[in-house]
């Protein structure tokens, strides 16, 4: 049964608008009376209200008075303000009292309803306005699935599902159609990867166009060295695993400061830092990097600071094979001490040609929702994990950061090496004591699993991948499946389901935002 939405209409000439309490009760809603102020802060003590409709002339206790009690009482309650003066002082002061409306006498019933409606029902208007156009789109995006996409197909088809999973809200029926078609279409862009992959892989030497997308090598050729030398410094962030869903969240905040100019690239496989990351600050595939650097891929990667400690190396060798002489910097932001030290002196990056800056928070996130109870909580869902990313940029000192760097002539672009997927299936995994520990990729010799869940890489040189040993594959989870051992099975098959998890082959993971930032403020 529909919740009736209940209004308190606070008049001294109540009297006068029985007909309009009697339109929104016929349209609905139930509606409680009262002349003065004080009685209005009563009920609002005493009872429980989803909209006061406040007069702001009423002798007594005036309108702006009631409002600063009745917010003292409940921040969140919406109120509008009726008057009869439209005088400016009283605007602004109602609105700095937070009120929801405001309408000037006299209303008619419709005004009020309308404004009524916009309150109470607009959230649930638009879900349903969001379901309905979903559904309608229902068929053409499983048409779409049937057809030969390109890469940039995909990132189209991508984009419209992120839209309708950040519009649709509590219908949990459609919600269910949709997520059965997302894990549809991840199945279906898990055959196109396995199919195309190799091909990528082959042309990975020549300029990306519309058969091959640009990959993690090609990020700083296509979109950052070209913004040398044109006069501005050039930060370049790259915020280890961003979903696209994540940084929309970021660019809902970041579009009143900046023109953002969008582009995408594909991760290299595995969709990892040891791999994805590497590939952005070298400019190489993982076998170029391996043969290229032996000493350092022969480190292993074992955390953080292995194969990922010499990115700044591998920078400026990439600028020098491209015959760029220019003064950088390199930071590696790891915790909220090193933000807020880099965010403090966030002016210094302007007096350089380039600096880089690789943020782990994202990343951390990801990591500690896995191993928290409490954040798997906050965050049960995809929808949550997006919003507690926004509360967190949103007082963050990267935001901080991005709206100083806004006052300054510069270019600013943003990426990320790969993005993350909420794993919910578990698959058997059975390889050697040297196998790799990774969760959604591993590789080493006599590897099997189910191959509905995984792709066998046999040739790692086909996917760009270094051999170490004679007869070393790779196996590369798909959709949102992650390996668990037949050791202690139940075990770690408990520990992993639900957590972000990143290396495998799924939309979220390889598809990836590259945006060019620059200040509207600055001519």
């Amino acid at each position: 049964m529909a919740t009736i939405s209940r209004i308190l209409w606070a008049d001294d000439e109540i009297d006068l608008l029985k007909p309009h309490i009697l339109f929104l009760e016929s349209k609905g809603y139930q509606v409680t009376s009262v002349t003065n102020g004080s009685d209005a802060i009563d009920e609002v003590r005493n009872g429980r209200y989803d909209l006061v409709l406040l007069d702001e002339q009423m002798p007594g206790m005036g309108g702006l008075e009631t409002l600063t009690a009745i917010k003292e009482i409940s921040t969140d309650l919406p109120v509008v303000m009726i008057t009869k003066s439209e005088e400016e002082r009283i605007m602004e002061e109602a609105l700095g009292g937070k009120i929801s409306d405001y309408l000037t006498k006299p209303v008619n019933p419709s005004q009020v309803l309308l404004t009524c409606k916009r309150i109470l029902d607009g959230r649930r208007i638009e879900s349903e306005k969001a379901s309905e156009n979903y559904l309608q789109s229902f068929g053409d995006i499983s048409a779409s699935l049937m057809r030969d996409l390109g890469p940039a197909d995909w990132v189209d088809l991508y984009q419209r599902l992120i839209r309708y999973d950040s519009e649709l809200d509590s219908d949990e029926g459609v919600r269910q159609v949709f997520e059965d078609q997302v894990q549809q279409a991840n199945q279906t862009f898990c055959k196109y990867v396995e199919t195309v992959y190799p091909d990528w892989i082959s042309n990975a030497d020549t300029k990306p166009d519309g058969s091959r997308p640009a990959l993690s090598h090609d990020v700083v050729p296509e979109w950052v060295i070209p913004q040398l030398g044109q006069g501005r410094p050039v930060v370049f962030f790259v915020i280890d695993c961003m979903r696209w869903d994540q940084w929309l969240e970021f660019e809902r905040l970041l579009a009143p400061l900046f023109s953002i100019e969008r582009n995408y690239h594909f991760s290299i496989l595995p969709t990892a830092t040891p791999y994805s990351r590497n590939a952005i600050f070298s400019g190489l595939l993982s076998r170029q990097l391996a043969e290229k650097y032996p000493r350092i891929w022969a480190q292993g990667e074992d955390d953080e600071y292995s194969r990922n400690r010499n990115e700044e190396q591998f920078l400026g060798d990439l600028l020098a094979r491209h015959h760029i002489t220019a003064r950088t910097r390199y930071d590696k932001l790891v915790g909220t001490k090193d933000g807020r030290e880099f965010q403090a002196s966030v002016h210094d990056l302007l007096q350089h040609d380039l600096s880089a800056v690789v943020v782990n928070f994202v990343d951390i996130l990801a990591h500690s929702r896995s191993d928290s109870a409490v954040l798997k909580e906050i965050a049960p869902d995809e929808r949550a994990y997006r919003a507690l990313t926004r509360t967190w940029f949103e007082h963050s000192w990267l935001y901080q950061a991005f709206q100083q760097l806004a006052e300054s002539d510069c270019t600013i672009v943003v990426t990320t090496d790969h993005g993350a997927i909420r794993s919910l299936h578990d698959t058997k995994v059975i390889g050697d004591r040297e196998t790799s520990t990774a969760l959604r990729y591993k590789y080493g010799k006599n590897l099997k699993c189910d191959e509905r869940h995984a792709v066998f890489v046999k040739d790692p040189a086909s996917y760009g991948l270094p051999s170490d040993h004679r007869n070393t594959n790779f196996i590369i989870a798909k959709e949102d499946y992650y390996f668990v051992y037949p050791t202690n099975y139940n075990r770690y098959q408990n520990k992993y389901r639900d957590t972000m998890q990143h290396g495998g082959i799924s939309m979220e993971e390889m598809i990836l935002p590259v945006m060019t930032l620059r200040s509207r403020s600055v001519v």
